[in-house]
């Protein structure tokens, strides 16, 4: 019996298989074609080796084997309808580049599966081109393969083509010789005349050679080439369907792992709702898709394989609704991916952080326009409805699409199920007329070719000075202005646009700390800045809304920062330098800044360290920080020359750019920065500090989150309002909601148990003696009964005993239970034997529930929503017994 070896075993052992016959084994090349306009994206693993086949490379060695990333979507409308579809599989290759030919390739390909694998000799079914006697001779005389089990295809006679001669056009081409196997009458479609190349799931084709040994006109003549190459392309995802001995490839370890995970997400169970294994089934293969393709540096877009993406992306999460998951679930997902996949590919763990940030971004703006989205389009479909009308107009189609980013596939599949269409050549023309105009109104672009901005187009002989370490309102005169897209001599009431003046106290955003906000104000005139931004060649600019009255250009106003959020993000920015001083002193010297973000709510600070830290780290980082805060420590700032500022060892960021002049920021003998942010003036100010989150953001990267202030006493009163919530629930007191959880824990445990024993003995009850209910057919012990109020696992149980007690037959259960049906059937060794088949069984009565379900020969359950259908199901069970068995 053949061992089952799971997808990642396969792949290892092929490669090292290969490599064993002097290959040279390769690194999957990336997703992204490398020099090559012809495809958008890698769909099969010789793609990336064609410069090796054509001759424009030398390649690295003449034998080589890889296991190549994939992505196809010719058939993407079919992905989840069907369990053979996929985007993304992995192709198995072995190639010669004009070194072994026919005879090498064959008789490996044949020890691989028969040798390695352990395939049964007798059902592997080798194929051949029809004319092609050479690798005929070698199969039958070679190999030892009977006449009989080698499958000869010949080119159709009215087309010329034929499957097993490869060929595009004029070029390289050749004969084929694929081996399938056998994998028994229980995947046949039960015709006589079944055999190789029926379009049932019996015969699966596992390997493929390519014998590259002409050189087409692509008229129908053909040269012999000077160097024969050999191609050898094998679906990985198919060899582990026939090595694990399982119904399709969602069923092989690797893709089950996500599809169980989908399932878990949702709360469904596989192949009980037929619409439900379709959104299932196409999740586990987008996610799959999306997280490899994210992993080689594509990001979502409208264009390419950019917009490849996007579809996969947004098809998975719109599914993911369809299943009721709630809020985001990709980037999740994808973990699960990474961690089936990082063995092969290990550039997956590695960059994981990367593809959940792309993942849940992309998810997130799906998630902002879909709603409305659909709504729109409910209400296009229903005026479809009112019209008598079957397609959606092209106008229509693309407004979704330019305005709601919806991909004009998912709106086509969304009208499909409805019984609706798209008209695609309204959309192509609405999408090029949208095109035509973005030509026209072209921006301006620099001598460097980026987009020239309004601010661009500002004298830059005009700057900004910034006065806010002193000063929180102050007086200065306006010197330009813009709207959106244009210089203006004014800005009035409702008008959006920044404005710009020769000295401000509004800190603009730099070095992690957040922009000030805050009001532009004269007698007549308010404008709220809603965020500050500094810009090149030193100007500073307001950005925010006029809520009353006109400015014009030369006025004079009063620039007022809200000082509570000043304060507020100043306490935090001075937490951040006693947290990196803290830090060094617990993990060691070799954190460094990373990158932070300081606003009035909270801190957050990157730093270079190379493992979580422990609960005891950080509660001593906490300690310290805390410490010198209660130290009252005088916080200084002194402008000095770089070269005294090092002399003073002063901490900066690595890769920083700084100028002759430095500010320093010095708090004691603890810490001493360059730094140009705002800071309290002593360090008792920050009143408390409260780390709330640490954690990994990048390899090498820790993140803290912190709280300082105010916002530490929040968060413990909001802790207590908890716990006082808690203890009126448990009706107690908050000191002895511990004690008062553990008592109800242990007790929930004994009614779990209790419950338990309970359900089992109700089930027991509800079966009576069942064993008189036994009857015999065809030689074969066959017991179907009802056993109500049982749920799936209790009928599982139940079969396990009732099998003990019948020693060999088949048993069949049902139960109604909340109002619905569970089905379950069991069939032993010896009635396997004589034909049963529990997967087959429980197909046939599940109908009669008004549901669906399957299995494996020896065990097989289902559901259904009609209990008044249990009767007929029970009674179907001996017909569908009788027509089972020899």
């Amino acid at each position: 019996m053949k061992q089952k070896y799971g997808v990642n075993e396969l792949r290892r052992m092929y490669l090292e298989f290969f490599e064993s016959k002097d290959h040279l084994a390769m690194k999957s090349f990336s997703l992204v074609p490398h020099n090559d306009n012809s495809l958008l994206l890698i769909n099969a693993g010789m793609a990336p080796l064609k410069p090796y086949f054509t001759g424009q490379e030398i390649p690295p060695r003449r034998r080589v084997t890889t296991c190549q990333k994939c992505i196809r979507t010719g058939d993407i409308e079919n992905v989840g309808k069907t369990a053979r579809h996929l985007t993304f599989f992995e192709m198995l290759g072995n190639f010669s580049f004009g070194d072994y030919f026919k005879h090498e390739a064959i008789a490996w390909s044949w020890e691989f599966l028969t040798k390695v694998l352990g395939l049964e000799e007798d059902r592997l079914y080798p194929s051949i081109y029809g004319e092609d006697e050479e690798a005929f001779e070698i199969w039958n005389k070679e190999i030892g393969v009977p006449e009989d089990r080698i499958t000869r295809f010949y080119r159709d006679p009215e087309t010329g083509e034929c499957d097993n001669f490869w060929e595009h056009g004029a070029g390289p081409c050749g004969p084929c010789s694929e081996i399938y196997y056998d994998r028994g009458e229980k995947y046949g479609c039960g015709k006589p005349d079944c055999k190789v190349g029926c379009d049932c799931d019996r015969f699966m084709e596992v390997w493929n050679n390519v014998f590259t040994q002409f050189n087409g006109d692509g008229k129908g003549g053909y040269e012999e080439l000077d160097q024969k190459n050999i191609d050898t392309g094998m679906g990985l995802e198919r060899l582990a369907v026939v090595m694990q001995d399982v119904d399709s490839v969602f069923d092989i370890d690797t893709m089950k792992a996500i599809r169980d995970k989908v399932c878990e997400m949702s709360g469904k169970t596989y192949q009980t709702d037929a619409i439900d294994d379709i959104s299932i089934r196409l999740i586990t293969d987008h996610i799959r898709s999306s997280t490899f393709m994210v992993s080689d540096g594509i990001m979502p877009s409208n264009e390419g394989r950019g917009y490849v993406l996007r579809r996969l992306i947004r098809r998975a999460a719109r599914h993911g609704r369809m299943l009721g998951i709630d809020g985001l679930f990709l980037a999740k997902l994808s973990e699960t991916v990474i961690n089936e996949s990082k063995d092969g590919y290990p550039e997956l763990d590695e960059k994981k952080d990367f593809i959940f940030r792309v993942l849940t971004q992309e998810e997130e703006k799906f998630n902002k326009t879909i709603d409305q989205g659909l709504s729109i389009l409910a209400d296009m479909q229903a005026e479809m409805e009112k019209n008598n009308q079957k397609v959606l107009s092209g106008e229509d189609a693309f407004k979704l699409y330019d305005t709601y980013g919806f991909p004009v596939d998912l709106t086509q599949e969304i009208l499909e199920e409805k019984g609706f269409s798209i008209d695609e050549d309204g959309f192509k023309a609405a999408m090029e007329e949208q095109r035509t105009k973005a030509r026209n109104a072209r921006k301006v672009t620099n001598y460097m070719g980026a987009d020239v901005t309004v601010y661009e187009s500002i004298d830059p002989g005009i700057t900004t000075e910034f006065v806010g370490y002193d000063h929180l309102v102050h007086s200065s005169k306006v010197t330009v202005m813009t709207t959106e897209t244009e210089i203006t001599e004014a800005l009035s009431d409702g008008e959006i646009g920044t404005i710009f003046v020769e000295e401000t106290p509004f800190y603009a955003t730099m070095g992690g700390q957040n922009a000030d906000t805050g009001w532009i104000r004269t007698d007549n005139f308010e404008f709220v800045v809603e965020d500050t931004v500094k810009m090149l060649g030193g100007k500073v600019g307001h950005i925010g809304k006029v809520t009353k009255g006109m400015v014009k250009t030369g006025d004079t106003v009063e620039l007022t920062v809200d000082a509570p959020k000043r304060q507020a993000i100043a306490k935090n920015h001075s937490a951040t330098h006693l947290l990196q001083k803290a830090l060094r002193e617990v993990l060691g010297t070799h954190v460094e800044q990373a990158g932070s973000d300081v606003n009035a709510d909270r801190l957050r600070f990157d730093f270079s360290h190379f493992s979580a830290m422990t609960k005891e780290e950080i509660e001593k980082v906490e300690a310290i920080v805390n410490e010198k805060i209660a130290e009252a420590i005088p916080v200084v700032t002194e402008i000095m020359t770089l070269e005294e500022a090092k002399k003073t060892g002063a901490m900066a960021l690595f890769g920083e750019k700084y100028g002759d002049s430095v500010r320093v920021v010095r708090m004691g003998d603890f810490s001493t920065e360059l730094c140009g942010g705002t800071h309290v003036s002593n360090t008792s100010a920050i009143a408390a500090f409260k780390i709330v989150s640490e954690s990994g953001v990048a390899a090498g990267i820790r993140r803290i989150e912190a709280l300082t202030s105010d916002a530490v006493f929040a968060y413990y009163d909001k802790i207590e309002e908890s716990l006082e919530k808690a203890a009126a629930l448990l009706k107690t007191s908050p000191s002895e909601v511990i004690d008062k959880i553990g008592h109800l824990l242990a007790e929930v445990k004994t009614l779990q148990s209790e419950n338990e024993s309970l359900k089992s003995k109700a089930a027991k009850e509800a079966l009576g003696d069942v064993m008189d209910q036994v009857t015999e057919i065809k030689g074969v012990k066959v017991l179907a009964a009802r056993a109500d109020g049982v749920d799936m696992n209790g009928l599982r149980e139940l079969g396990d005993q009732l099998k003990e007690k019948l020693g060999e037959g088949v048993i069949v259960l049902a139960s109604e239970n909340e109002g619905k049906v569970n089905l379950i059937a069991m069939a032993t060794d010896t009635a396997m034997k004589q034909g049963a088949h529990a997967g087959n069984l429980i197909k046939s009565i599940a109908a009669k529930v008004g549901g669906g379900g399957g299995g494996r020969p020896n065990m097989a359950q289902a559901g259904g929503k009609n209990p008044a259908g249990i009767a007929d199901a029970i009674a179907e069970v001996k017909t569908v017994i009788e027509s089972q068995l020899a």
